[in-house]
């Protein structure tokens, strides 16, 4: 049987047309695999681990090139029309955003930047997502295949840092017994990502600054100098230009690491991923527990709606795998933990009177159409015994779009499937 040949375009430039008629060759190809000898299964897996590279390749390119060369926005666009450009160039985001214009302003430079080998610091609060940026960086970028190497700066004891950074020889100080690679070997051709970076202390921001201008590492008990390619981010809770100031954190590798620079906005800014948040993290936790996703009673969800979250996504996520686990098959105040639960409402519930308080107007406008658009979706889905292919086809509605707008809601069909009309009123 013949084999298509990778090195027949070889020649010419690669094109995602290109691409997809090799892939197409390589799917007819194995429609037959129970046919082919050991040694064509084992050139066929090859030549699709060629063609993965050539696709990772062609697209970290393209985008790159996309994002550099890419028009000012346009003021005119909405946040959610933002919000989706950046789905639609692919950009791999491993959890749910909405549309907060501070975090889609640093989505789009981690965006710009990750093809790129240059350093990023990223600064928030505690809680914010520091990481799972930096994993966002990692994975839009030309490196995404390569290691990914975490290092918490303030866990770290002092006299260890240079060996776990740098690695040792043998015999360097008492217990070591083998030679050890440190982090930025074990990162090499691939991203290290440095959390709390304020915590470092000063002889080890002196020797990683070194290591940001050489590209070589030293092991501890070694002359022996190592190259190293690791591309490196930066994450801190803390104000770096006040260290500093204080004289706690060098001012050349403030600079050496904050070539491009990103600040994530706490929660409290972003009011609106807290019902994407409650739906992504249900389901997660009810994978993680083995239960069905849990729900919620109107005057919890009002709380966490309206909570402060100091803790930020953190907290959040903590908070609904602790009601997961707790509660049965409804979540209420009294499954909060006691330090934040309202004092005056556990025992009774919500006077019919209260009205909850807004910043301004339009906020005041924004729930008020939520609540509607949440009505709309629940007496639906009880009038269609809880298909949502049905419910897309009457209101005339993409159902990739309804099944967002539930998700937002954390509004699950097979509740309506299972339980009919006579609960879906009750929890969420």
């Amino acid at each position: 049987m013949k084999l298509y040949n990778p090195l027949g375009h070889a020649s010419s430039a690669v094109s995602y047309a290109g691409l997809i008629e090799k892939i197409e060759i390589l799917r007819t190809t194995l429609r037959w695999a129970s046919k082919l000898e050991r040694s064509d299964i084992e050139k066929l897996l090859r030549q699709s681990n060629a063609l993965r590279d050539e696709v990772m390749q062609l697209s970290h390119k393209e985008r790159f090139v996309q994002a550099a060369s890419a028009e000012p926005l346009p003021q005119e666009q909405t946040p959610g029309e933002r919000r989706q450009a950046l789905l639609d160039r692919s950009f791999v985001f491993e959890g749910t955003f909405g549309d907060n214009p501070k975090l889609l302003e640093s989505l789009e430079i981690a965006e710009k930047a990750a093809p790129t080998d240059l350093p990023v610091l990223i600064d928030g609060e505690s809680g914010t997502g520091k990481e799972l940026m930096a994993k966002v960086i990692h994975a839009n970028g030309s490196r995404a295949d390569k290691p990914y190497i975490s290092v918490n700066c303030g866990a770290i004891p002092d006299n260890l840092l240079e060996s776990e950074l740098f690695g040792h020889k043998k015999g360097a100080f008492t217990g070591a017994s083998n030679d050890r690679k440190g982090k930025f070997e074990s990162a090499h051709k691939g991203t290290i990502f440095l959390d709390e970076i304020g915590e470092l202390p000063l002889p080890g921001q002196v020797k990683l600054l070194r290591v940001l201008q050489s590209h070589e590492i030293q092991r501890v008990g070694s002359d022996e100098l190592i190259s190293v390619d690791a591309r490196i981010v930066a994450a801190t809770n803390k104000n770096l230009r006040k260290l500093i100031e204080e004289g706690t954190f060098r001012e050349d590798l403030f600079y050496r690491l904050s070539v491009i620079h990103v600040t994530l906005p706490p929660l409290r800014e972003r009011k609106d991923e807290i019902p994407l948040l409650f739906a992504y993290f249900g389901d997660e936790a009810a994978e993680a527990l083995k239960r069905p996703p849990i729900k919620m009673t109107p005057r919890l969800r009002d709380f966490l709606l309206n909570y402060g979250y100091p803790g930020n996504i953190r907290e959040l996520r903590n908070l609904i795998y602790r009601l997961s686990c707790l509660a049965g098959d409804t979540a209420d105040l009294s499954h909060l933990p006691e330090a934040i639960r309202p004092r005056s409402s556990a025992p009774v519930e919500l006077p019919a009177t209260s009205v909850p308080s807004f910043a301004s107007l339009s906020d005041a406008k924004r729930a008020a159409s939520d609540e509607a658009e949440r009505a709309f979706l629940e007496q639906g889905l009880r009038e269609v015994g809880g298909t949502v292919a049905e419910l897309a086809r009457r209101c005339d509605m993409n159902r990739s779009h309804l099944q967002m707008l539930l998700k937002k809601h954390g509004i699950h069909s097979k509740d309506f499937r299972k339980r009919g009309a006579t609960q879906s009123g009750s929890a969420v």
